[in-house]
């Protein structure tokens, strides 16, 4: 029987800062918890930055997507994390009560790679910590 808890990451565009947490999260704390990402408009495609971020430390960025966060409101979720304000007054409402918290970082879209790398090591040290502390 599987007992990871599955955490769903916000944002607004799921491409940079949802992607990056959700690939961190599954590479840091993949044996508790299994990560997933959705966005409230999604963009076109996860942003070259944030794959090159996350390549950088040899985590797998194969099956990163954009998705809406239509594609998983039938997921047994245990907590939303918004990582955008948008993202938070937009939040959907879900078919069972859902733990949210809302932990923004700065949107490094279209901005030079030290941006992406910078969002990249905040989330792990700051979001991976909360996360780790609730879920595990």
């Amino acid at each position: 029987m599987n007992t990871r808890k599955t955490v769903l990451i916000l944002c607004t565009g799921n491409s940079c800062r949802s992607q990056m947490a959700e690939a961190l999260i599954n590479h840091d704390l993949g044996s508790h918890i299994r990560a997933i990402s959705a966005g409230t408009h999604p963009g076109p495609k996860v942003a070259d930055g944030a794959i090159t971020a996350l390549q950088q430390l040899d985590i797998d960025t194969i099956g990163l997507h954009p998705k809406t966060v239509d594609t998983v409101m039938d997921e047994s979720i245990d907590l939303v994390v918004t990582v955008c304000d948008n993202a938070r007054e937009t939040c959907p409402i879900f078919p069972k009560k859902i733990v949210t918290i809302h932990m923004p970082f700065h949107d490094p879209h279209g901005e030079p790679l030290e941006s992406f790398i910078r969002v990249r090591d905040q989330i792990r040290s700051q979001l991976l910590s909360e996360i780790k502390r609730r879920l595990c």
